[in-house]
């Protein structure tokens, strides 16, 4: 799973620009060619969701926005790749997908062969 990361500006809801929007259409066209795209979208900014927390048989909801900006997801990619290596080289080919300074995490999801 490759995660953007969410930046000030994603958290206000800032919406991309048509030039970033095409480059990153472009972008997961290559991706799709390619095969290894499964799923792909954007999320709407944290002031728009709500957290569910857990303490045994409690449940609490917490509204958003929430705090710590750096570490919130703006959007995803679900891929499906040969390796972490693989996974990495796509990421360097990808547009950067903030207008400026940005992240984007690459994490394994767990295998069925994982929990043998």
């Amino acid at each position: 799973m490759v995660l953007v990361k969410a930046t000030e500006e994603s958290e206000r809801g800032t919406l991309p620009s048509a030039a970033l929007l095409e480059a990153m259409g472009a972008y997961n066209e290559e991706l799709q060619a390619a095969g290894i795209l499964r799923a792909a979208d954007g999320l709407k900014p944290t002031s728009q969701g709500k957290r569910i927390a857990f303490d045994g048989a409690e449940r609490a909801v917490i509204d958003g926005p929430f705090d710590v900006t750096r570490e919130l997801v703006a959007g995803y990619w679900l891929w499906e790749v040969r390796d972490m290596d693989e996974a990495v080289a796509w990421v360097k080919r990808c547009p950067n997908p903030m207008t400026g300074p940005s992240e984007i995490e690459i994490r394994p999801l767990y295998d069925l062969a994982d929990f043998l």
